[in-house]
């Protein structure tokens, strides 16, 4: 049962019960004699009745029509307000937060801006490769991966071309598959890239411990992984560009203070459906704004978990990768942070991946996200508080902005007030909600959305529907993290499609045949009707307000989503 439903559900048994409770206790309602003692209860009766109740004209209904406002008003309504409130100051710190964060990007990008201007960067001495590799340092390259039947070959081909004397470098291999087959064709692949002279390792475990994390430490207890001073991390579907590392080691080398050098994400399948596009949108803010924004005035931000190279020292003075949360890469920035270390973030440097084909692998992906750092952010809190190499503005920074706006009150104000408060406000014409509240705040917000990307302007209506969605799992995932309920510490990988599968021998999956579970969005159509209720509730009886409009479209989104209408798929497969 998902988080919303449970919380939808009880507001309206809530008022349900209520109503129900007032009017029995007045005498207004009759289990026994429903509408008049002994007589059949007919259709248009059981119509006029009802419509006597809602609007309080049929005589026979009157009490318990004035039973339900008086409830209504004195109960409910002060109940909601104090949510509304709630949610209003959630939205000022929100909307402060992105406004911030939007001002210094877009400050970076009109000035042009670059990490160069703030730190040394220059080519190593002797960066011609074939002249020697001296002066070069040793890098070792992580590629974690579960199963990646469709990329594996992709990201090996990928991390054993990158441009980097063949003596000081190794690509490490961290195949946790459980499927044998898929674990013979990794383990050959880099036997054919060994052949060919490149220093490639492959490593298992007897066992998953840790997932991500526990693979990548025990990585790190290798002989030769211990004499690396960088290690760069990609993922299975993450396809660097061959001078990845000629660009983002420099900043480690010439700047003793950097613990980490990120690179931005680009995607090889943004435009194959009107879900991948809105996904962009979501990781274009990030990587533009928040990690823009992060990286030029403190220093900090929250390491994407590839497509970045590390200072091994860094890694082993913060703790080593830890697999107490499933965000074990935002845990690693945050220990190294409070160790005094610095980060940059490096946006001109792009590396190819891959975006969920799918909305519930992207669901899934978001859940671990937003769940598992809202339970960091637990976790954490007290260390960040007493760190002493760390200052109290950016304390302020990582405690404030980074986990508490981003984390915890940008789901949870996201979804109550714009898919539960307002809806249900149609019905309850004595609640208040200010217009500055549900209108200019979220105004404000699509303008700073939109500024860094002009070229998407036609889709944002439906990023900002597809968005109201999401609001829905980001809520229970940060709920699920923050209160540690069931499910927390849960890891799915998510599932790869691939863009350059051409080896045939290589057998495609076998489609199976889904349940309708598997097929259909349950909570996502519940919320749909939900909306749909509520939208010709107001379209009926509008009063004041005029949400139908809105609401309308909102459940739609709802109802295509939980339908599987967005993406590679449908419901029908």
């Amino acid at each position: 049962m998902e988080a919303g439903e449970i919380g939808g559900a009880l507001l309206f048994l809530l008022a349900v019960a209520a109503s129900v409770a007032a009017a029995v206790s007045v005498g207004a309602v009759d289990f026994s004699r429903p509408l008049t003692a002994g007589a059949p209860l007919g259709f248009q009766e059981a119509v006029a009745w009802l419509i006597g109740v809602l609007d309080g004209t049929s005589s026979a209904a009157a009490d318990v029509y004035g039973a339900w406002v008086a409830v209504r008003a004195g109960v409910i309504a002060p109940v909601l307000q104090v949510a509304v409130w709630a949610c209003m100051v959630m939205s000022v710190m929100l909307v402060v937060e992105a406004v911030y964060n939007s001002v210094v990007s877009l400050g970076v990008k009109v000035i042009g801006w670059r990490p160069e201007w703030r730190l040394k960067w220059k080519r190593l001495d002797g960066a011609d490769e074939e002249k020697g590799s001296a002066h070069y340092p040793l890098v070792l390259v992580q590629i974690p991966m579960y199963n990646e039947l469709e990329v594996y070959k992709l990201s090996i081909a990928a991390a054993c071309e990158l441009q980097w004397p063949k003596d000081r470098i190794i690509v490490q291999v961290l195949d946790d598959s459980t499927d044998p087959f898929i674990k013979n064709l990794v383990e050959v692949e880099c036997v054919n890239w060994a052949n060919k002279g490149v220093n490639i390792r492959y490593a298992t475990r007897t066992s998953r411990k840790g997932f991500k994390a526990g693979a990548l430490k025990k990585g790190m207890e290798c002989d030769y992984a211990r004499q690396s001073e960088y290690i760069a991390i990609f993922d299975a579907d993450f396809q660097p560009e061959p001078d990845f590392l000629l660009r983002t080691v420099p900043f480690l080398v010439h700047n003793p203070e950097v613990a980490l050098v990120q690179a931005r994400w680009s995607f090889v399948n943004d435009t194959t459906s009107l879900l991948t596009r809105v996904q962009k949108m979501f990781f274009d803010y990030h990587f533009k704004v928040e990690q823009e924004a992060g990286s030029a005035t403190f220093a900090f931000f929250s390491f994407n978990g590839t497509a970045g190279v590390w200072r091994t020292v860094a890694i082993k003075e913060a703790g080593g990768w830890k697999d107490r949360t499933t965000v074990e890469d935002m845990d690693l920035a945050v220990r190294a942070t409070l160790k005094g270390w610095k980060f940059v973030y490096v946006g001109d440097i792009r590396v190819k991946s891959e975006l969920p084909s799918t909305y519930k692998a992207y669901c899934r992906q978001q859940f671990r996200w937003s769940s598992g750092g809202a339970n960091l952010f637990r976790k954490m809190a007290k260390d960040v508080l007493v760190a002493k190499d760390v200052s109290l503005l950016k304390k302020s920074y990582m405690l404030y902005s980074f986990f508490l706006v981003r984390r915890v009150v940008a789901p949870t104000v996201a979804f109550f007030l714009y898919n539960i408060i307002l809806p249900v406000s149609v019905t309850i014409p004595e609640l208040y909600l200010p217009v500055w509240g549900i209108a200019y705040i979220p105004m404000v917000l699509t303008i700073v959305t939109a500024i860094r990307h002009p070229k998407n302007l036609h889709i944002m209506p439906f990023w900002i529907l597809f968005e109201s969605v999401m609001t829905l799992h980001r809520m229970r995932a940060a709920l699920t993290g923050l209160l540690e309920l069931e499910g927390f510490n849960q890891w799915v990988v998510t599932k790869k499609v691939g863009n350059d599968l051409e080896d045939s021998e290589v057998p495609l999956l076998q489609k199976t045949r889904k349940r309708l579970r598997d097929r259909v969005n349950f909570p996502e159509i519940g919320f749909s009707v939900f909306l749909f209720v509520c939208a010709s509730y107001n379209l009926v009886f509008h009063g004041t307000t005029s949400y139908y409009l809105y609401l309308y479209l909102q459940g739609s989104a709802f109802l295509l989503l939980g339908l599987n209408f967005t993406g590679t798929c449908s419901c029908c497969q």
